[in-house]
């Protein structure tokens, strides 16, 4: 199916709040969907809109201040996404993460509703059954249920949907860099000898950023010592500065940054620590810019980067560490890993082939 084929009906995106991944991907999802002739209007909270610029890229956004967590207050979150959708004559209701979908499935609007699971529920205790609670009534209310990861499909299916599947998920395309290597470098005062760690994402403790900050107290004792850099905003801000100072690792947060490929230009090795990822976008953006990448084998990670990347145990400190100092040591295999990312980038499906993936969806559900 071209761009110029298929379906092309009206469809609502609903998105939950959102600094990562996941609104990145409904961003270029909307974007390609309007250049494909649908009609698609955003509903989610305004700072949404602030932080991704979905009214300044052309693509409609109605305000809808979802909460980040379910309570009472979800009753209006309901209320406003049916006032946002009356009228529109919406073909189908695409929503995207559990909160998201929870809204959604409430609001009971009629139109076939499409959800797709970014992430996982990860909580344990009455948080992990009440998440269990939501995934129930997501997925008995979803016409098509998307899985970013094969594991995420899994779950769908042992809690009750009744059509779910791999749902193509692809990182936008990233800019080139602005600065060169020596100036991103130079920034962090990083000798031409010395080796940059770079690691970006929400700073979460699902991120398990400690395990780095341990292991980056660990690197110390190397000549050179590598210098680790975290670009994220985050609730563990406070407790990762914290915990680097306590240990005196070279570990140092650089808050939310825009110049992520300039970062990876400059960066010899790439980290990822997660106790669970979908697709994480980071990690996909470091195989394209060829930057060797150290990972957690979780979720959808080993699928994704393939024989590409250094998987490793989670929360595993010891294989972390010996990972980093084999890389670190081993020009040869920093080469071959450089030269293995963009050829596994190659394989995944691009942002075109995930909106007609997408559009072929539609159409399905909408003419059931």
């Amino acid at each position: 199916m071209s761009s110029d084929d298929g379906w092309r009906g009206s469809v609502v995106l609903v998105l939950g709040s959102a600094t990562g991944g996941t609104g990145g991907h409904v961003l270029s999802l909307a974007r390609g969907l309007v250049a494909a002739g649908c009609k698609v209007v955003v509903c989610g909270p305004a700072a949404n809109d602030e932080h991704y610029g979905f009214s300044t890229a052309g693509v409609e956004y109605a305000p809808v201040e979802i909460p980040a967590d379910p309570g009472p207050q979800d009753s209006g979150a309901v209320r406003a996404l049916r006032r946002a959708i009356a009228g529109r004559d919406a073909d189908v209701i695409h929503a995207h993460g559990l909160r998201a979908a929870f809204v959604a499935a409430l609001a009971r609007t009629g139109v076939p509703l499409v959800v797709t699971w970014h992430n996982a529920v990860l909580a344990k205790g009455l948080r992990g059954q009440a998440g269990a609670l939501v995934e129930r009534i997501v997925v008995r209310n979803a016409a098509l249920t998307l899985g970013a990861s094969e594991d995420l499909v899994e779950r769908a299916i042992a809690v009750g949907a009744r059509n779910a599947r791999l749902g193509p998920v692809a990182a936008p395309t990233m800019r080139p860099p602005k600065r060169t290597r020596q100036a991103v470098r130079a920034e962090f005062r990083v000798k031409p000898t010395t080796p940059l760690i770079l690691s970006v994402g929400r700073l979460h403790p699902q991120k398990n950023y400690d395990m780095l900050v341990d292991a980056a107290a660990r690197w110390r004792e190397l000549d050179p010592a590598p210098v680790i850099v975290v670009a994220g905003a985050g609730p563990s801000y406070m407790s990762l500065a914290q915990r680097a100072s306590r240990t005196h690792a070279p570990f140092h947060l650089l808050g939310h940054r825009g110049d992520v490929p300039d970062l990876l230009l400059g960066a010899d090795l790439a980290v990822v620590t997660s106790d669970w990822e979908a697709r994480q976008l980071f990690a996909q953006e470091a195989l394209r810019a060829g930057v060797p990448l150290v990972t957690t084998a979780v979720g959808g990670l080993p699928g994704l980067v393939g024989d590409a990347a250094v998987l490793i145990p989670p929360r595993d400190l010891d294989a972390l560490d010996h990972a980093v100092r084999e890389i670190l040591s081993d020009s040869d295999l920093r080469a071959d890993l450089a030269a293995r990312g963009p050829a596994q980038a190659a394989g995944w499906p691009g942002e075109t082939d995930v909106v007609n993936a997408v559009r072929a969806a539609y159409a399905e559900v909408s003419a059931s």
